[in-house]
């Protein structure tokens, strides 16, 4: 176990990292005429509070709504531009809300959600589940910015459970996280209804442990359930003990193909978590690639690659750099490929294979050559 020195030290990174301006649903209609928009389909299970906010109670019913989001001109590629604290939002410089639509129900949400998966023309569906310390609004935020940078097909989904949003709320989030399961598996059958022929499971930290729990409650459900409602799961830094997520995908038996997980040996988020469970390591910051090389998933090690951010704990998502690698060689169609072997051959860096495993070490030396 850690010393008393090094888990003070730790978690006071983590909450000097809760310093910094937090993201809002800052409304601004009009926004659209000045920033690049993206549209965002919502259903959360956080509480609402007296003034109409999602904040971190745990509502026993799924609330949904769509948010279209303004990305600024002048965006940075991994950031998520905010005003500060006594500054007004600006879409000209920040992320902002342009419109905010509340579905009166679920069948409203499902009609709205067939009529973009109608127009978007390929029917695909990525949903993104955040993590742990994020507000309402840094979760619908952050899969806009994912799918602005990217250019992510399809129609974006962000479902949002009621993390804390407190650097020292560990224990209130992973109890959440699994208080959440039911409404995720709920979300995943209503996108199904609404005709998504291919849906992607996004997760990032510990919204991966979410992700995990609620494909073995599906799969448990019904023997491939879980493939038919989630054709493709990636995973950013996922905080989850290695050992637990052995048992998560042994239970699901055939995974979702493909299985993206992306890990980073400098992620100093899930060093501290690690720590704290007394463990060497979690799924995310994995030193030894064996430990998983049974199971038929992809390991995309980023270590090579700085956000610039304090944790580096979401690296694959804020680093400039990686991004723009992603973008130029279209490696996100890649890793949604059907062929394993083609996949690999399209990331730069070491490719490792370990029985049904694959693992890339990203190299930006080999990535500047490209």
């Amino acid at each position: 176990m850690p010393d008393r020195r090094t888990m003070i030290l730790g978690l006071s990174a983590t909450a000097l990292a809760g310093c910094a301006p937090r993201a809002m649903i800052a409304l601004v209609p009009g926004a659209e005429a000045v920033g690049n928009t993206r549209a965002v389909f919502v259903a959360t299970t956080r509480d609402e509070s007296a003034t109409g906010a999602f904040e971190s109670g745990r509502a026993g019913e799924a609330r949904f709504g769509r948010y279209l989001v303004s990305v600024p001109p002048a965006h940075q590629a991994g950031a998520i531009e905010t005003p500060n604290r006594n500054e007004r939002p600006d879409p000209a410089r920040h992320f902002v809300t342009a419109r905010e639509d509340r579905f009166a129900g679920v069948a409203e949400f499902r009609a709205e959600l067939a009529r973009a998966l109608g127009a978007s023309g390929r029917r695909e569906a990525v949903i993104y589940v955040h993590g742990f310390n994020n507000t309402f609004a840094e979760g619908v935020y952050r899969i806009a910015q994912i799918g602005h940078d990217l250019q992510v097909p399809g129609v974006a989904l962000h479902y949002s459970w009621p993390s804390a949003a407190q650097p020292l709320a560990y224990a209130y989030d992973r109890d959440s996280a699994l208080f959440a399961r039911d409404g995720l598996e709920r979300l995943l059958e209503e996108v199904q209804a609404a005709g998504a022929r291919h849906v992607t499971l996004v997760a990032h930290s510990m919204g991966s442990l979410l992700s995990m729990e609620t494909l073995r409650q599906i799969e448990i459900a019904g023997t491939g359930r879980a493939r038919r409602l989630v054709q493709a799961v990636v995973l950013f830094s996922p905080d989850i003990d290695v050992e637990l997520f052995r048992s998560q995908a042994l239970r699901i038996g055939r995974l979702p193909d493909p299985f993206v997980i992306f890990t980073s040996r400098r992620d100093r988020a899930l060093r501290l978590s690690a720590r704290l469970t007394g463990q060497r390591a979690r799924l995310g910051n994995l030193q030894d690639f064996e430990a998983v090389a049974d199971l038929d998933v992809v390991v995309l090690d980023v270590s090579a690659f700085a956000s610039g951010n304090a944790l580096e704990h979401f690296a694959a998502a804020q680093s400039p750099s990686l991004l723009a690698l992603f973008t130029a060689i279209g490696a996100v169609d890649a890793a949604l490929g059907a062929d394993p072997a083609g996949r690999a051959g399209l990331f730069p860096g070491t490719v490792l294979t370990l029985q049904n495993a694959t693992a890339i070490i990203l190299s930006p030396v080999t990535a500047a050559a490209q």
